[in-house]
């Protein structure tokens, strides 16, 4: 069953050896960050800062910063075990007897995914409205020298386009004004701004609930890509194997995990911008500033002792990696899915989630790799990725000495490089225009004589079986003594 709630999350992670409590006073002015990106560097634990200087509440760091922590964090040994039910889940076949005795089970995890609505929580055991209302009673971290000011930036933000009443939650960083007011970071690409164009269009303010320190699902869910039309709370219930319990808040139309640390009430008006910005950001660079919507507070709901969690971002490797790489391994069947020709795919951490797409392919016909990249720009964010290259099925994506090795040896510039625009991350600075720029592609498959390539393409050096057995068996008489 899930984690009750963050306090639980963080007995485990102690329990394991995988957290480290820091009783020294450190300041949320950038010691922290320094503190922590030397530990994410050197693979280290979670960070409990149980004195932020100024503040009554413990600061919780890189709590999901190595594989093994996003293990613990989603309940599982191995994140590639989470994707085959998720698959079975949104495949839903059903259109055979077999099949519809074989869905019971299904159905009924599929109950416990659907959240619980109640109607006390911890998450309100302390109520703040009107003149009390303080931002800056919270350990909010100013990250980086050239930030704008304190950002929050772990919070799961949650909205309902006002069409539809659908549910999205996102995590947004949030740029912290004064005591009432953050900036909400919506890029445009993103389910918070369509809902936020959508009442901005019939000139109605927003209402937006932020839950900080949610469970550890809630936290993932809201930075996974979902489909639109798929509620982020069911994914963590679905992960939880467990219903997320949601309560109403107290000031505006809208529900929360009522597990969460802290809860900020609030709504965007429409026609309302502001300067947010600058951030260092994942990408290792500042993004620039620019004017977006603005977060009004008219409620801050906490429990009597909360952890306050937020993350870091920068030149990676960082925590952020991480959950990205549970995104890669959780999602690829989905993407099989539409591209069953994809046998393995690395979005390497370098490559900062939207800048690097290593796949490896089973190539069936003359061109498949071109259809690959095209399709891959087709699906969802992974439109933002600027460099796609697709390799044979034999070729191991995710060591990037061989994909290195192969990039080098099988590429021809000019035949096997193809480039198109499109919409880009709006993090991308080196395009000539926010959010639309190029993209490339690199065929570093083998070339077969229907692609036009007609001379003879050699085979890999490999030594005979035979003589690798001979070896394997002198080897511990010749270096193992």
């Amino acid at each position: 069953m899930g984690y009750k709630n963050l306090h639980h999350f963080v007995e485990v992670l102690e329990r394991a050896g995988e957290l480290r409590r820091i009783a020294e006073p450190v300041s949320p002015y950038l010691e922290i960050t320094e503190i922590t990106d030397r530990v994410c560097k050197q693979g280290g634990p979670a960070l409990l800062f149980e004195n932020a200087l100024g503040y009554d509440m413990p600061v919780l760091m890189n709590a999901f910063g190595s594989m093994r922590r996003m293990c613990l964090a989603l309940e599982v040994d191995d994140l590639d075990a989470i994707a085959p039910e998720l698959l079975s889940f949104l495949e839903a076949e059903a259109n055979t007897l077999i099949k519809k005795l074989k869905l019971i089970p299904k159905l009924a995890r599929l109950g416990r995914m659907f959240p619980k609505e109640v109607s006390r929580a911890p998450c309100q055991e302390v109520v703040l409205t009107g003149d009390e209302v303080d931002l800056g009673r919270l350990p909010v971290l100013t990250c980086w020298p050239g930030d704008g000011g304190p950002f929050i930036t772990l919070p799961v933000v949650i909205t309902h386009h006002p069409d539809t009443g659908r549910r999205n939650v996102g995590m947004y960083r949030m740029q912290v004004y004064d005591e009432r007011t953050t900036g909400m970071h919506w890029h445009a690409h993103k389910g918070g701004a369509q809902h936020y164009r959508v009442a901005e269009a019939r000139g109605e303010p927003l209402p937006v609930a932020v839950a900080i320190g949610p469970d550890p699902a809630v936290t993932y869910a809201a930075t996974a890509p979902l489909p639109e039309d798929i509620d982020e709370i069911l994914l963590a219930g679905f992960l939880r194997n467990e219903p997320v319990e949601m309560v109403p808040c107290l000031t505006q139309p809208l529900k929360v995990p009522a597990e969460s640390q802290v809860v900020l009430e609030g709504y965007v008006k429409p026609g309302e911008r502001r300067r947010e910005g600058p951030f260092g950001d994942h990408t290792g660079y500042y993004s620039l500033a620019d004017d977006y919507p603005v977060f009004h507070v008219t409620a801050i709901t906490r429990r009597r002792n909360p952890i306050y969690p937020a993350t870091i971002v920068g030149r990676p490797p960082m925590e952020d990696c991480f959950m990205a790489k549970a995104t890669e391994r959780i999602f690829l069947p989905l993407m099989k899915k539409t591209l069953p020709e994809i046998v393995d795919m690395n979005l390497p951490v370098e490559g900062v989630f939207h800048n690097l797409a290593f796949i490896a392919i089973d190539k069936r016909y003359p061109g498949h790799a071109r259809k690959v990249m095209h399709a891959i720009w087709g699906l969802g964010q992974m439109m933002f990725t600027k460099i796609i290259v697709i390799f044979d099925k034999e070729v191991d994506v995710q060591d990037l000495s061989q994909v290195l090795w192969r990039l080098g040896n099988n590429v021809d510039p000019r035949r096997d490089t193809v480039f198109a625009d499109g919409p880009v991350d709006a993090l991308d600075h080196a395009s000539p225009l926010p959010h639309y720029g190029s993209k490339m592609g690199i065929d570093a498959t083998r070339k077969w004589p229907e692609e036009g390539f007609t001379r003879d393409w050699p085979p890999v050096i490999e030594m005979d079986p035979e003589i690798k057995r001979k070896v394997d068996e002198l080897w511990p008489r010749l270096f193992e003594k």
